[in-house]
């Protein structure tokens, strides 16, 4: 169908003129007719007959047409995003995948296209594991569930008319197959006699963090149908051991900068409430059970001094908050703690001390599961910072990224651990020094070349972050400042540094004070001997 604009020109009443100025008005009309105000009238056209007639729609039933199918459209259905302009600015790359597309936001690109033989050689598979299924019959099924997942997404207009339900369906079954096998696979469960399919290292990473990105998600109930479709009967023997929620965590949770061995058993696996593979890996990374339950227990009294301070203030701002290292420290407007919280520099320098928790595991043993330390059990007490350790590697920015990025753009998620966790990482690394005094102490394993580079993930993580009310280290920077504004700590901070940095350095001082304090005696008892 053709649209086309057609801009009719307003009569315009032009006052009454002596003869010698009507040219003068004339000339003037016709060199401003662009600047006079226009009724624009939108015309659509089903085809033309011969004469030339065309078929004309109102402007009102233009907007009932759309306003009928944003009804249509449930807009809370919505749950596999695109990653909004502000997240996206600092490293758009972190979002797009490097080898495979997922889903219809990246079906296009012409970089991919090598993977998709890959997609084929797993449905072929998919197909032989269980007798009496086909291609056809697989698209059956689907079909019962594709307006169902068409709402998960943003934007697939290319893909909302009827000719396109074929090509959506061919999607969710190649695209869909291919996730199921492949969880499949790195979980063992190969058919017998047959070999991996992906079989080279570098493939199978770029393929990994590829699934974990935000925009390069499927339906969860889709992967679900999938699996079941050719669940073998013995499977239902440990429901536990080998339901698919368990073998997407045991997939992808290891290769997290750390993961909790604990959150294998006490997430709940119920897959009506997985939403995509990403959210799975999300809600099975919490922080430890004693701090997680005083935030629950604090967040109705958080809340309601919130709203008593808003009743008291009229000058409230009720914009996010974003970050902003050049805002100038400014306690008496209610800087955020967070925003004057030092660096680990500053912090060594004000005597705080670092010291790492828990252990990185990269797989899961019965030796580690007491290790209840979650990347996210930072604490400040007396002095003291304890910083979980993690691993830094080659996908670890673009993981946390989409793990904030679909905590920003959810509104059910809430605290939101992975982007206040990148914020709080933010305000303590500043330079390649920070990183340097960091992996010191054994906090940082870093496995991607120069403390630098860390330096810069930190740095450029936190850009188009908003900070919710209920921060979850904002008692902890509030600590942090206060230590830090003591002169006391500061002082002893300086004498630690600069006398007592080394053991012969702490001998050589002590020697110095209690010399110094025999000169005094000494002088003292010379003056008293005189006077007498």
């Amino acid at each position: 169908m053709a649209h086309y604009i057609e801009i009719t020109q307003m009569d315009h009443q032009v006052p009454l003129l002596d003869q010698t100025s009507v040219n003068e008005a004339t000339e003037y009309e016709m060199n401003e007719g662009r600047k006079m105000d226009h009724i624009i009238e939108m015309k659509e056209t089903n085809g033309q007959d011969p004469s030339g007639s065309q078929t004309n729609k109102s402007i009102n039933q233009i907007f009932d047409e759309k306003f009928k199918k944003l009804d249509n459209s449930s807009v809370k259905s919505t749950t596999i995003f695109k990653v909004s302009v502000k997240l996206r600015e600092s490293n758009p790359d972190a979002y797009k995948p490097k080898l495979i597309s997922i889903g219809p936001y990246h079906r296009h690109n012409p970089d991919l296209r090598s993977i998709e033989k890959y997609k084929l050689m797993y449905l072929q598979r998919f197909l032989r594991r269980k007798e009496g299924i086909d291609v056809e019959s697989c698209i059956r099924e689907l079909e019962e569930l594709k307006d169902e997942a068409r709402k998960c997404y943003d934007d697939i207009e290319d893909l909302d008319s009827d000719s396109s339900t074929g090509q959506f369906l061919q999607m969710l079954l190649l695209d869909g197959c291919f996730v199921v096998e492949f969880i499949r696979e790195c979980y063992g469960e190969i058919p017998t006699e047959e070999d991996p399919i992906i079989n080279a290292a570098c493939i199978y990473y770029q393929v990994r963090r590829d699934l974990m990105l935000l925009e390069n998600q499927l339906p969860f109930f889709v992967l679900t149908k999938l699996h079941d479709m050719t669940k073998d009967v013995d499977e239902t023997e440990d429901v536990d051991e080998t339901s698919f929620p368990i073998m997407v965590k045991r997939t992808f949770l290891p290769f997290l900068p750390k993961f909790t061995p604990t959150s294998f058993l006490k997430t709940e696996c119920n897959a009506e409430n997985i939403k995509h593979l990403l959210q799975l890996v999300h809600m099975s990374c919490y922080p430890s059970e004693m701090k997680t339950s005083i935030i629950r227990n604090s967040r109705m009294r958080e809340v309601e001094r919130d709203r008593a301070y808003c009743r008291k203030s009229l000058c409230w701002n009720l914009l996010p908050k974003f970050r902003s290292k050049e805002t100038p420290i400014d306690r008496d407007h209610h800087m955020p703690w967070h925003d004057i919280m030092p660096n680990v520099t500053e912090l060594c320098e004000a005597g705080v001390s670092f010291t790492k928790v828990g252990t990185i595991y990269r797989h899961l043993d019965k030796d580690n599961l007491e290790d209840n330390t979650s990347l996210f059990d930072i604490k400040f007490e007396n002095g003291l910072m304890k910083i979980p350790c993690f691993e830094v590697s080659d996908d670890t920015e673009a993981t946390l990224r989409n793990l904030i990025a679909y905590e920003q753009q959810s509104s059910h998620v809430s605290p939101k651990y992975f982007s206040d966790y990148a914020i709080f990482m933010d305000r303590l690394v500043d330079s390649e020094r920070d990183v340097s005094l960091l992996r010191q102490k054994g906090i940082i394993r870093n496995i991607i070349g120069e403390d630098k580079e860390v330096a810069m993930l930190f740095n450029k993580i936190g850009k188009g972050i908003s900070i919710s009310h209920d921060f979850y280290y904002k008692e902890d920077c509030k600590k942090i400042v206060q230590h830090c504004e003591k002169p006391w700590n500061r002082m002893k901070a300086n004498l630690r540094s600069n006398y007592f940095h080394s053991p012969w350095a702490g001998v050589s001082t002590v020697a110095a004070i209690i010399l110094l304090l025999l000169t005094a005696t000494q002088t003292v008892l010379s003056v008293l001997s005189v006077i007498k």
